[in-house]
């Protein structure tokens, strides 16, 4: 049973570590880091909430990072945060466009490790979905992801970052003066890019903070969803903590396909993760839980495991996510048949519950579900395989 973490120990500033000048990015600290920082910087005490207020503003609902366009703070007090602070994002090494108009962003962090986002726009909304670590530890069996070896976790920082270039990207900032445009390019997150959210808890769960924060980027806590494939000690936490929607990447209907297709299964068990996730809409004031559940040709996709799904999600207000398997180079499994996959769905909607068929976007370059992996890591491995 997880413990829960008292709320003013959340609140304590960890302290941010500076960059090769000395100086602090303030893009990911948290409102109390902030203030925090200030304050060691020299301003007053007196003064630190206002200005973490001025500056929070700026950075994320005008999206300007130059401490000298932040025209309602003191020259004084600009001179100084150009001397300690950096508001900072990661690069843009490379942007790849599909014919469905889906983006895919490859990202470099700090010390030259790469990750992908994905930008999907769709007739009634913008889905970004963010990476929160370079790899993954996971080695789900389908995901190509999972063929990368996890090498760190992704600061707060890096994690708010590839929201914030999507919207450079997007063009996506308001203008002062302008008209308040209420349609939004970028107006859903997921946490379903490379890693997994619940193994770096405390950065995913401030860097959607800020995006839920009113004061800037301002996304709805609805309007974000965590991907997850089942940490359990983690679950409870993700509801009081960040409240956002959960996704769980389920998959099959047995522990014995499970454990081969998702291996923590062996540590959080099906029947262990159902009992967690039963109190989760409760928990975070949520409607349902999206159990995802990838296509795989003979493997889980049978009219028993379709009723057999149906039999463990009893009593969770739920949405099934049917996943046609995106193939990649070397993957060891194939999509199942669309009339195959069709009847799966059939028989869950059957049942009483909500079971689309989602559409695979952006194949052409690796884009979709399970397809992401870096590029510059994989080289690595290459080079140290050559060079071994």
């Amino acid at each position: 049973m997880t413990v829960p973490i008292a709320p003013d120990i959340l609140a304590l500033p960890r302290k941010p570590a500076p960059d090769a000048e000395g100086r602090i990015n303030l893009v990911g600290l948290t409102r109390e880091q902030m203030r925090a920082a200030l304050v060691e910087a020299g301003i007053p005490e007196a003064q630190a909430r206002m200005r973490t207020g001025q500056i929070w503003q700026w950075i994320y609902h005008w999206g300007v990072r130059d401490f000298a366009r932040m025209t309602n703070l003191s020259k004084a007090v600009r001179a100084l945060l150009a001397e300690r602070f950096v508001a900072a994002l990661p690069e843009i090494v490379s942007r790849q466009i599909s014919a469905d108009g889906t983006r895919k962003y490859l990202v470099r962090l700090s010390g030259g490790h790469e990750v992908e986002t994905v930008y999907i726009p769709e007739e009634d909304r913008g889905t970004l979905c963010v990476s929160s670590q370079v790899g993954c530890t996971l080695t789900c069996s389908f995901c190509h992801t999972g063929t990368q070896r996890l090498v760190r976790n992704l600061t707060a920082g890096e994690i708010v970052g590839q929201v914030m270039l999507a919207r450079d990207d997007l063009g996506e900032w308001p203008v002062p003066g302008a008209p308040k445009v209420e349609t939004r390019l970028l107006s859903n997150i997921v946490l379903m890019g490379m890693g997994e959210p619940l193994y770096n808890f405390e950065a995913v769960r401030d860097a959607m903070r800020i995006c839920m924060d009113g004061e800037g980027i301002a996304l709805s806590r609805r309007r974000i969803t965590l991907s997850t494939s089942g940490v359990v000690p983690e679950i409870a936490r993700c509801a009081t903590e960040i409240g956002c929607l959960l996704a769980v990447s389920l998959h099959a209907t047995t522990d014995e396909i499970r454990d081969r297709l998702v291996p923590i299964n062996r540590k959080w068990n099906i029947e262990t993760l159902l009992a967690a996730l039963r109190d989760y809409p409760r928990l975070s004031n949520s409607e349902r839980i999206t159990f995802e559940y990838v296509m795989l040709d003979g493997v889980n996709d049978s009219d028993e495991d379709a009723r057999r799904l149906v039999r463990l999600i009893a009593g969770i207000p739920a949405k099934i996510n049917l996943i046609p398997f995106n193939e990649w180079p070397g993957a060891p499994y194939r999509r199942s048949p669309e009339a195959r996959i069709r009847r799966f769905a059939d028989i869950i909607h059957k049942a009483g519950y909500a079971s689309p068929i989602r559409t695979p976007r952006g194949e052409d370059i690796m884009a979709a579900c399970g397809q992401l992996k870096s590029a510059t890591e994989r080289a690595r491995r290459a080079r140290a395989a050559a060079t071994g």
